[in-house]
């Protein structure tokens, strides 16, 4: 299981990088970094308490990053 954690954090990692890469989101890069390494972890503990997934947990890491970038408000940065 400690593997998977660490390969959450970094996909995780890598997601909020290529969001502001390639301009999903306009936070600056370890604000998006942050925001999605936060929803992984979330999304990680969730899967080992209550064991909801959508597949595996490259996926799960994925999909949570990218749901964390867009549940976090973020209109009203420039």
């Amino acid at each position: 299981m400690f593997m998977v954690m660490m390969g959450t954090v970094v996909i995780a990692g890598i997601v909020g990088y290529l969001s502001e890469q390639t301009g999903f989101t306009h936070n600056g890069y370890l604000q998006s970094i942050i925001i999605c390494v936060g929803g992984a972890f979330l999304f990680y503990f969730v899967r080992i308490m209550f064991g909801i997934s959508f597949g595996p947990p490259g996926l799960d890491a994925v999909i949570s990053s990218v749901g964390a970038l867009i549940i976090v408000p973020t209109h009203w940065r420039k």
